[in-house]
């Protein structure tokens, strides 16, 4: 956790942005928070702790996390922007509930090994990559 609020610290500092106790509430929320969060969902578990802290103000500093990569943007297909912190090491994918949105992430050497060999049958180096199936959870399915 320390070295994301330094390595946002830092982009701060390059962008001319000062680093304030409301920045610094968001980032530890954040970091200890779950994994897929809106700025709504973020928002109000700091409501909760932290009234004076404003929707805008949540906004815009996802949005630096974003920028600086310590999140990185989802977009689930629901509508809502989503934020993941990048202090997973490892990769993983993602299952996608249409029903209840429940996101569930897994990871799968199978998967993994297919992609490179599909990237190397045609001459293709793969920088990244996400992985993102749709469709309805178990709970869901059998309602």
């Amino acid at each position: 956790m320390g070295e994301k609020k330094q390595q946002f610290r830092e982009f701060l500092s390059r962008q001319g942005l000062k680093s304030t106790r409301q920045r610094e509430i968001i980032l530890d929320e954040f970091l200890r928070g779950d994994s897929h969060l809106s700025t709504e969902d973020l928002y109000l578990k700091l409501r909760k702790k932290n009234p004076g802290i404003g929707y805008a103000t949540v906004y815009r500093t996802l949005k630096l996390f974003s920028e600086c990569g310590i999140a990185e943007v989802r977009n689930f297909g629901d509508g809502q922007t989503r934020y993941e912190s990048t202090t997973c090491e490892e990769h993983h994918d993602h299952l996608i509930c249409k029903a209840c949105g429940a996101i569930i992430e897994f990871e799968d050497p199978r998967i993994e090994e297919l992609q490179e060999q599909v990237a190397k049958d045609h001459g293709f180096a793969i920088v990244s990559h996400r992985l993102e199936i749709f469709g309805h959870c178990a709970k869901c399915l059998y309602k």
